[in-house]
């Protein structure tokens, strides 16, 4: 199976720079909570997966000797080279399930919110590890398994007769391609359970440092009341494992 991209489709792209642009989940609730677990980073050599517009990378070429942004989407990665940037950052058009073709290896490799379109994602992460330093950091987010689960991907927010909201969540332990709407129609998911992403990475030969579900604030909440939902159920998963010495 070969993985979808959805974000050279013209609408999607338009539509998803339109939403980055203002308040986001991403600004507000994913990307704090990324920083936060950032090892550092001076005089390392960085590999982003899923890189899109290139943003982190530019962060990251404050601080790194190289950083290498992937990215599956033409229209990304014209972007990224266009506004993000640098001489130190290296923007390359590779699916993220073909990183053997990288002859190289990394200090940090970083991805936000990409690995949910990982088909394979076992091979994802053995080459993650192949491609680490001893000592080296994964950091990745992706849509929390409460999220991915449901089939049916109507509203699933719901109140009682008191105005008590509450999440609904089905389709858990069955594995697999979720097809949702998100600017259009068909965009693929995949669904892993809690324990498949745990011990995918142990497997691999992680130690898993940390495991993070995001929740905002008050003030972000403030920014973006929608956010008020995330006390519900959390939208993300984040987790930050080592290449042991």
């Amino acid at each position: 199976m070969s993985r979808q991209n959805i974000f050279d489709d013209p609408y999607f792209f338009s539509s998803y720079q339109e939403l980055r642009s203002g308040k986001n989940f991403n600004e507000l609730l994913e990307q704090p909570a990324m920083r936060a677990l950032l090892p550092d980073i001076r005089g390392k050599k960085v590999l982003d997966i899923g890189c899109g517009s290139g943003i982190n990378c530019l962060e990251f070429s404050s601080q790194a000797q190289r950083v290498l942004g992937i990215d599956i989407s033409t229209k990304m990665l014209m972007s990224a080279m266009k506004e993000n940037s640098a001489p130190n950052i290296e923007y390359r058009l590779l699916d993220m399930e073909k990183l053997d073709e990288i002859d190289e290896a990394f200090d940090l490799i970083y991805s936000s919110l990409a690995f949910h379109y990982a088909v394979d994602f076992p091979r994802l992460i053995a080459q993650c590890f192949s491609h680490l330093n001893r000592g080296g950091i994964l950091l990745f987010s992706q849509e929390h398994p409460i999220t991915t689960c449901s089939v049916n991907t109507e509203s699933r927010y719901v109140k009682d007769e008191e105005g008590n909201v509450f999440f609904k969540m089905a389709d858990y332990q069955a594995e697999g391609e979720r097809h949702i709407r998100w600017f259009v129609d068909d965009v693929i998911h995949q669904h892993r359970k809690l324990e498949t992403i745990i011990n995918t990475l142990t497997a691999a030969g992680f130690t898993i440092q940390s495991c993070t579900e995001p929740c905002p604030d008050r003030k972000a909440i403030r920014q973006l009341p929608r956010l008020a939902n995330e006390l519900i159920k959390p939208s993300f998963i984040i987790f930050k494992a080592v290449k042991g010495d």
